[in-house]
């Protein structure tokens, strides 16, 4: 959603970014205003004689700087859409299968049941697999209107049961009630940093998917695009590896293994404090 397209059958609203996007905060207020974006692109559609088909939306950004929506966004974007005829579908590669700890999905920390959840990576645990998951009258009008699907590599027995093994070891070690405790603090820890750290503008995220945004100047939110690449290698010297994400290339996307432990978090912490304080004593030369 955060880039343009010039094709006349795809149409893009603003990003619902609660930092710096059009309309701030993560209340519902705010929630609200972004899908009503989506309305009045709809009706926009509309008054040019075409119809909406779908409304396609990650459940959370990753690649679009670890964003997550106000209160009702998808909600209320959902209700317009299914309205208009279109169905909805979650993204959901990047944050699924309890990375968010406190739910198993994202989207339904926004109260919303998708016509049609997209997943991938994470199932496979490095292992190519990908699917869907749909209604039965979706599934079945995909049969009937004659289309059909092929996939060489798709639905094999060895992958399937290597996703059955990955579901199994997320149930049985409990891996997302440990990314919600790892994640809640290191998120807390994070927040601590940000008071003392100029560089960070915003932290944000969720369970084990996070995004620290770094900016120049914290009132007009300037991105830090040379400071975070400088973090980023800086980091990597020390055998930790974090990419960097957002429009601008500002946001260290934390996004690590399931088994991520407290003292991970712990060696990250410790070390992001050190190289913050190098590069900001660098910018004030």
């Amino acid at each position: 959603m955060n880039k343009t397209c010039d094709k006349d059958y795809v149409h893009v609203i603003p990003v619902p970014d609660p930092y710096r996007g059009k309309y701030r905060g993560y209340n519902e207020e705010t929630g609200v205003k972004y899908a009503n974006e989506v309305k009045e692109t709809i009706e926009n559609a509309h008054s040019k004689g075409r119809k909406i088909a779908a409304f396609l939306v990650e459940s959370a950004q990753g690649v679009g700087g670890q964003i997550f929506y106000p209160d009702g966004f998808l909600k209320h974007s959902f209700k317009h859409v299914r309205e208009a005829g279109g169905v909805c579908i979650a993204d959901e590669v990047q944050t699924g299968f309890g990375r968010v700890g406190d739910n198993f999905w994202v989207f339904e920390g926004q109260d919303v049941v998708p016509d049609i959840v997209t997943m991938g990576k994470p199932i496979g645990n490095g292992h190519p697999i990908s699917l869907i998951v749909t209604t039965q009258e979706i599934a079945d009008s995909f049969g009937a209107c004659g289309a059909t699907y092929f996939n060489t590599f798709g639905g094999n027995p060895v992958s399937c049961e290597v996703a059955h093994a990955v579901l199994d070891v997320i149930e049985e070690e409990g891996l997302q009630e440990h990314a919600l405790q790892v994640g809640n603090f290191l998120l807390k820890h994070l927040k601590e940093l940000q008071k003392v750290h100029p560089l960070i503008g915003d932290v944000r995220g969720k369970g084990l998917f996070i995004g620290i945004e770094l900016v120049t100047d914290e009132e007009k939110r300037i991105p830090a695009k040379t400071e975070a690449l400088q973090v980023k290698l800086k980091l990597k010297d020390r055998y930790i590896i974090v990419s960097l994400d957002g429009p601008d290339e500002n946001v260290l996307k934390l996004k690590p293994p399931m088994c991520f432990s407290r003292s991970d978090a712990e060696f990250l912490l410790s070390n992001l404090n050190e190289v913050l304080s190098e590069v900001e004593a660098t910018m004030q030369r």
